[in-house]
């Protein structure tokens, strides 16, 4: 077998894996291999293919890794309650300790006014607008 054959395998297996990781890493060490078989291609020997996959896959990574420290991804959280937000919803009854429950998305969830209530102003049943997701919880305000 050809060692552009061998480095052609290792670049699918590689890709594969990041397809099951979901792992960005795995893809720059899998464009080294694809780097490693493409020299093997041109007809340079087993040392200069190895460089050629070190330099670009391992090149990458190092990359990818700085970047991410730098500016590192935004959480979960952040990208579902942007979703959430504006959002309207019913409330039927509210809770003594100021929370309720509310059907949203197909579920029950947990929600809270975003502004305390007082005795004199007890929180409305009604429709409100979802303003922020604190964790599983929703954060509503009156319309």
């Amino acid at each position: 077998m050809e060692d552009s054959t061998l480095w052609w395998l290792v670049a699918g297996l590689l890709v594969a894996a990041e397809l099951v990781t979901g792992t960005f890493y795995l893809l720059m060490l899998a464009l080294g291999a694809a780097a490693g078989a493409l020299v093997a291609h041109a007809g340079f020997g087993t040392e200069a293919q190895i460089l050629a996959a070190a330099l670009l896959g391992g090149g990458g990574s190092a990359v990818l890794h700085l970047r991410r420290r730098r500016n590192p991804p935004a959480s979960d959280d952040s990208a579902g309650a942007l979703l959430d937000v504006g959002q309207t919803v019913q409330v039927t009854v509210w809770q003594p300790d100021g929370s309720t429950q509310v059907h949203y998305r197909g579920a029950q969830w947990r929600a809270k006014l975003a502004t305390q209530a007082t005795p004199d102003t007890p929180p409305q049943p009604g429709t409100h607008r979802i303003s922020g997701v604190q964790g599983s919880q929703l954060i509503l305000e009156k319309l």
